[in-house]
């Protein structure tokens, strides 16, 4: 009887151990599941930058591709970057939604554009804070919200007292390397954290979209601002130093089939050699480019393309007749005299060059030849060295690899030696990826890219690229890269039908001008346009496309001190001035700013001229004084236009912005028409009591892009992002002649 009741209350115990494991593990699923389940929705229009928390889950409705929701970036994106098309553009989630996780990172540099999963993304030099967007699982021991929480759309207003705005200014002087756990009120009250400028990262620790490297968010009390640590999982990010130090220099690293002879033509070109060793024009590597030895007429094969290109002379021949018309002998060309240098360093010609070699197997040995001497007179006239031009290489066939970078050789000697050692790879003519190499790889500063000295990249190709320069090449320009194109032995009539892309030179370069361009019609003529060659990439001043949104405008404010703004009011809107004004390049050579205050009268606050550092700039807004009067903007316009725009630099856009809180006296249709035939683009701000009519006539065409409205002078801030991105937008789609 003992026995069987303890046994029964052994049972007991056990079945109640059993149904409480059970229990457990159901209230483990359950929360689990609303974990998973409890996921916030949000549109398609929310930016990353709205939303405060530093990582979150969220899910996308349907329809986030469309153009409308604007993305910047490529992998690691803007902050005012749509969430959700970001995410179909990444290939996380497709046009039907999803599921995402978005972890916020600090401000990057260099963010590139590019078309993809449907969606277009825009480039942009910098922004203060970005963000990574993955698949919306959660991670180990990071708990998400289940409600997210938003930028108020209301700031506080800005004091009206002197030593408030210092403050606030001070603020936005030290913005560029301000710690990231500072409270957002000590930006300035008019500023919202959302709109403050993260800290700028050190090339030890900014972000670069580089291979995929996985990152881990470790939050620190006290801040928001996740840090990224290198961790062995999935995020797509890594660090400029992380990259620098694992990755070998590149002009040490060949590809796979670099050699001169393709392993799949060696016997071929053994048999060929040995029959062709007198011929050293076009027909050398006979087995490439054609069977046929005719004298009249051969046809050239360009390697897996199954296109043939008609030559009508190929032998010697043709090689003896083009030297001697040149005025030179074949033994001549092959071993050029040294050039004299022409620029002695000259601190006139600091450029960063990348000249792209064409190794084809279409070119030859003969030519590959010819095109290392003109390289090597290239560098001699360039005369290299570390306070004016730096050249590197990098050879293109089937695929780019670098020869050597900028940093690898400092005088034209060793440059010259290296050159005339560099084997031909051989492959198709693949000038789109090399340049998309180029574009990802070669500007760096681990591989010596100075910063300030532009960047110019030099494509030398023989007749037609067997793949798309035109996207490759854009990006490429978004970037500040100046590409140049040499091309030599363009196709004949009978041959265009073979070109893959059309007038591919005009959709390469950086202009479509006749600058960026030259025509050889021999390669033994190559050697006559070094010197014209070398003249166009040292002229700085021709060098639109290291130009950028952020470096190469005259930005004019005209502000409104009537007596209707209010002295607190008026201290909003210089700071709503500073904070557009520090997020440009700001120099004398960059972007300069100049500021207009007007009410009946108008009064030049300073010109374009005045000052040419950022600080000083912020120093002077910060000391204008509230005028207060009546609102005549017709006439302020007039008075920008004469006084300030008149003085602006050719070579810089001309951006007026002008802000507003009421009527105009007068009119402004007129004043403004002129503004816009003088190539002002004018941005309007309206508040308050504006008329939408004056905005939008004072606003340069499309009107909706460029006037904004605000119902109070608190709201300004909100525009800042708008108007920046508005403006870079414009200046990467003007047109290229």
């Amino acid at each position: 009887m003992k026995a069987t009741v303890i046994a029964t209350f052994f049972g007991v115990s056990l079945i109640c151990t059993y149904a409480a494991k059970e229990a457990t593990k159901k209230m483990k699923k359950a929360k689990l599941y609303f974990a998973l389940t409890d996921v916030p929705q949000i549109d398609c229009d929310v930016k990353a930058g709205k939303i405060i928390n530093p990582e979150f889950i969220a899910k996308c409705p349907p329809g986030c591709q469309d153009v409308k929701y604007r993305v910047y970036g490529t992998d690691i994106y803007a902050s005012f970057s749509s969430v959700c098309s970001a995410a179909i553009h990444s290939g996380i989630i497709d046009n039907t939604g999803g599921k995402i996780l978005v972890q916020k990172v600090a401000g990057h540099s260099g963010y590139r554009g590019s078309f993809s999963n449907g969606v277009r993304s825009l480039s942009l030099p910098r922004w203060r804070e970005s963000f990574l967007v993955s698949e919306g699982k959660p991670r180990k021991g990071v708990t998400y919200p289940s409600t997210l929480e938003y930028s108020s759309s209301k700031s506080t207003a800005v004091k009206s007292e002197p030593k408030k705005l210092e403050q606030d200014l001070k603020a936005t002087k030290s913005a560029d390397t301000a710690n990231p756990s500072e409270k957002a009120s000590e930006q300035g009250d008019a500023v919202h954290k959302e709109y403050q400028t993260s800290p700028v990262l050190t090339p030890a620790t900014q972000t670069a979209t580089t291979t995929p490297t996985p990152t881990t968010t470790t939050t620190d009390p006290s801040t928001t601002m996740p840090k990224p640590t290198t961790t062995p999982a999935t995020i797509r990010t890594t660090t400029v130093a992380a990259a620098a130090k694992t990755r070998p220099g590149l002009h040490r690293v060949r590809d796979i089939g670099s050699s001169s002879v393709h392993p799949a033509y060696s016997s071929v070109v053994a048999a060929a050699s040995r029959q062709v060793q007198a011929a050293q024009g076009r027909g050398q590597n006979t087995a490439f480019r054609g069977t046929s030895t005719s004298a009249s007429n051969r046809n050239i094969l360009r390697a897996n393309t199954g296109i043939q290109r008609q030559e009508p002379v190929a032998t010697f021949q043709r090689a003896a007749s083009s030297t001697a018309h040149l005025g030179f002998s074949s033994k001549e060309e092959l071993n050029p005299k040294p050039l004299e240098s022409t620029s002695q360093r000259n601190p006139n010609c600091k450029v960063d060059l990348s000249f792209l070699m064409d190794g084809s197997w279409s070119i030859g040995k003969r030519r590959f030849q010819l095109q290392k001497h003109f390289l090597g007179n290239v560098a001699q006239a360039l005369d290299i060295g570390s306070t004016g031009p730096l050249m590197g290489i990098v050879q293109y066939g089937d695929d780019p690899s670098t020869e050597f970078n900028l940093k690898t050789y400092a005088n034209s000697k060793d440059l010259r030696n290296a050159i005339e050692k560099i084997p031909q790879k051989g492959g198709l003519s693949n000038v789109g990826k090399a340049l998309s190499f180029v574009n990802k790889n070669f500007f760096s500063d681990a591989n010596g890219n100075r910063g300030g000295a532009p960047n110019v990249v030099v494509v030398i190709v023989d007749g037609w690229p067997t793949d798309p320069v035109e996207e490759a090449s854009r990006l490429a320009r978004e970037s500040g890269i100046n590409i140049f194109f040499v091309t030599i032995e363009a196709a004949a009539e009978s041959e265009k039908q073979n070109i893959i892309e059309p007038n591919f030179v005009d959709k390469a370069v950086c202009r479509t001008n006749g600058f960026y361009s030259i025509n050889v019609p021999s390669w033994f003529s190559l050697h006559k346009v070094v010197q014209p060659l070398v003249k166009r990439v040292c002229d700085t001043d021709r060098l639109v496309c290291s130009k950028t949104c952020l470096n190469s405008a005259d930005i004019g404010f005209v502000i409104d001190g009537s007596s209707s703004v209010g002295t607190s009011n008026f201290r909003t809107v210089l700071q709503f001035v500073a904070n557009i004004s520090k997020e440009f390049e700001i120099s004398d050579t960059d972007t300069r700013i100049g500021a207009v205050q007007y009410t009946y009268e108008q009064r030049l606050e300073f010109s374009f001229d005045k000052y040419s550092t950022k600080q000083d700039v912020l120093s002077a807004i910060k000391r204008i004084s509230y005028w207060s009067g009546g609102t005549s903007t017709g006439a302020a316009i007039r008075y920008a236009s004469e006084q300030l725009f008149s003085k602006s630099k050719p070579n810089k856009r001309k951006i007026m912005i002008l802000i507003t809180d009421g009527r105009s006296y007068d009119d402004v249709r007129v004043p403004a028409m002129a503004a816009h035939r003088n190539g002002v683009i004018a941005y309007s701000v309206g508040v308050a009591w504006a008329a939408q009519d004056e905005l939008e006539a004072i606003a340069t065409d499309p009107d909706k892009e460029h006037s904004f409205f605000v119902d109070e002078f608190d709201n300004l801030y909100c525009f800042v992002n708008q108007l920046i991105q508005n403006i870079c937008t414009e200046f990467n789609s003007q047109p290229r002649n």
